[in-house]
């Protein structure tokens, strides 16, 4: 029974079963205790003279039998009522050393748990928190410190992958750069040959692909570090109006039926440039992973305290167990999900970035009837007076 349950319980257990131990050995010693009985003479050891000869010494005996049958009866009933008082206070014993075994479980956990809360409240957007627990040098105070030291260096390691991606991202753009550029000279020279516009136009391909990987590796880190200077009000609903606006041409040249249900009510706060960049990654994984005369979904809605983005897809039925890896970098759901467009693997992990930079969450559901559910839930914010009747004119 002991090893099963939460720890509280345990110690509730535990408290209460010695305090319960404690009280039975106390009333079992005061029941022992009280059990002295009064010695009592037999008849044969009275004197052997007697006033009033053989008659009054049969009325002594008699009195004598009397006197100890009510003796006995008296203490046969002390027991009784001790017995019963014993068992009513060991009753209530067992009560209160459940109620102060609970109790003192509780304020014996309270530090782990105000340690537990305050370690879930901190992730990979806000390690720079710590537990700081203040206090005696105990064990308590010696698991936090403990804590605290694994989330700074946590902390800086992850500090030192985003300073990384960010930084190779920029510094591949120069060579990227270079290359382009003498591809242009090659191809820009007097009847360049044939062999060479190919090569040319084949290398541009591929350095667009490396150009937009190198983006897309930028996007995801400022994401992750989530230190935004143009924090504002913004309206998913306006973002998903001008993505769609961007995206006819796409929306045409794979025959897609477009079905739209934007709402100006979808408001948050955050940047403007990531949250667009995630609307168009969520809408071009819709566009570029749906088959041929497809449908694509597309609704903006929020309440006082959620605003949401939503698209949905039709298609083939998908396993919910590779769904679920999507949010991840470089995930894809097999060659289907690749393309001759070069896909990087990078969109949807940018999506997730963003939005649990913004304090919103990503998530992915399989349709059972085919296809996906991609819902963005981000934290709802007010709309001003100007910004509420600008998209509703909108």
């Amino acid at each position: 029974m002991l090893r099963g349950g939460t720890v509280g319980r345990r110690f509730t257990i535990l408290y209460a079963a010695g305090f319960l131990g404690s009280g039975i050995v106390l009333l079992s010693l005061t029941y022992l205790m009280s059990g002295v009985r009064l010695s009592t003479r037999a008849p044969e050891d009275l004197p052997a003279h007697v006033p009033g000869g053989p008659s009054g010494l049969a009325a002594a005996e008699q009195q004598i039998r009397d006197l100890q049958s009510r003796l006995s009866d008296a203490h046969g009933q002390q027991e009784q009522r001790l017995l019963v008082a014993s068992l009513i206070a060991l009753a209530v014993t067992a009560g209160l050393s459940l109620l102060l075994g609970r109790a003192l479980a509780v304020r014996v956990l309270r530090p782990l748990r105000l340690i537990t809360a305050a370690t879930r409240r901190i992730s990979a957007e806000n390690l720079h928190e710590r537990l700081a627990v203040t206090g005696p040098a105990d064990e308590v105070k010696e698991l936090a410190d403990t804590v605290d030291g694994l989330l700074e260096r946590l902390e800086a390691s992850f500090a030192a992958q985003r300073r990384f991606v960010g930084n190779a991202s920029h510094e591949l753009r120069t060579p990227l750069a270079t290359i382009r550029a003498s591809l242009d000279v090659a191809v820009a020279k007097p009847e360049p040959a044939a062999q060479t516009v190919a090569l040319a136009g084949r290398l541009r391909t591929e350095l667009d692909r490396v150009d937009h990987l190198l983006d897309g590796f930028l996007v995801l880190a400022r994401a992750q570090h989530g230190a935004f200077t143009d924090r504002t009000l913004v309206s998913l609903g306006e973002l998903t109006r001008e993505a769609l606006g961007h995206r006819a041409t796409d929306f045409a040249a794979k025959a897609l039926v477009l079905d739209t249900e934007v709402r100006p009510a979808a408001w948050t706060r955050g940047s403007a440039v990531l949250l667009s960049r995630m609307v168009q990654n969520v809408l071009d994984n819709a566009i570029v992973h749906n088959q041929e005369s497809g449908w694509i979904r597309v609704t903006t809605d929020g309440d006082g305290s959620e605003a949401r983005f939503v698209v949905e897809t039709g298609g083939r039925v998908l396993d919910q167990g590779q769904v679920d890896r999507l949010g991840q970098p470089f995930e894809r759901l097999g060659v289907a999900r690749t393309g001759p467009e070069g896909s990087s693997g990078l969109g949807l992990s940018i999506v997730a970035a963003i939005a649990a930079a913004h304090g919103g969450r990503l998530a992915l559901r399989a349709r059972p009837e085919g296809g996906l559910r991609v819902t963005v839930t981000l934290p709802a914010a007010a709309p001003e007076g100007d910004a509420m009747r600008a998209g509703m004119v909108a």
